[in-house]
């Protein structure tokens, strides 16, 4: 659309990336990048101004009065709502990307990659959408493997009070029905989430239904061997 230019504002404690970044973007015409910043310090008083619609942040910027990382974009999402968060790290692992998602942030560029992969990301940031890299991608696509993986692991009972949970049975039923205590059936599915790296219990019960623990058309009652 003509006129559209997206406010972009950059903090990497690299001046060679930085240069990089502004290099990469200066032939986009749907992105003006309006500001710099080495440290935490320098961005809050950029930011303050009111000329950033999208933020490429470094994950790691140490040393600084606002620290980085997830506290510092958790302070950021506080302060500036409406900035949108695009992460360009070098940081990859599944933990990394896990705490980002626990955020709400999903445009990740690896610094791995071309910087022109930077584009796209913040244009999806800033409609809402998702963006990784190949790079990130691929450690997503992993982290998915390992999460099915992590199936094996689930000692029998486990299983089964996962599988029923996910059939439609609570904690209460589950335990009258295998004739186990209601404390032993919770250890048991909190043991299995902790064990499949998962946290909430709708994540679970999506994990059983893409996994072939239970169809998503299941109804409780079904009986499973003692």
């Amino acid at each position: 659309m003509e006129g559209f230019s997206l406010r972009v504002v950059l903090a990497d404690d690299h001046p060679g990336m930085i240069a990089g970044v502004e290099h990469s973007l200066a032939s986009v015409g749907t992105v003006r990048l309006t500001g710099t910043a080495v440290n935490s310090t320098e961005l809050m008083r950029i930011l303050d101004t009111g000329c950033c619609d999208v933020l490429v942040s470094d994950y790691s910027m140490p040393g600084n009065e606002h620290g980085d990382g997830t506290a510092l974009f958790s302070f950021l999402q506080r302060r500036y709502p409406s900035i949108k968060l695009v992460i360009l790290t070098m940081l990859d692992n599944p933990a990394v990307l896990a705490a980002l998602q626990s955020l709400g942030i999903s445009s990740v560029v690896s610094k791995s990659d071309a910087l022109s992969y930077l584009v796209p990301a913040i244009h999806a940031a800033a409609t809402g959408g998702s963006y990784y890299s190949p790079t990130i991608a691929k450690s997503m696509r992993m982290r998915d493997v390992d999460r099915r993986d992590a199936l094996q692991p689930l000692s029998k009972r486990e299983l089964e009070v996962v599988r029923l949970y996910a059939s439609g049975l609570t904690v209460n039923e589950i335990a009258e029905r295998v004739s186990r205590s209601k404390k032993t059936i919770s250890t048991q599915k909190a043991r299995a989430m902790e064990k499949l790296g998962i946290e909430r219990d709708v994540d679970l019960l999506r994990y059983a239904m893409e996994h072939g623990i239970v169809a998503s058309s299941s109804q409780p009652g079904t009986s499973v061997d003692p």
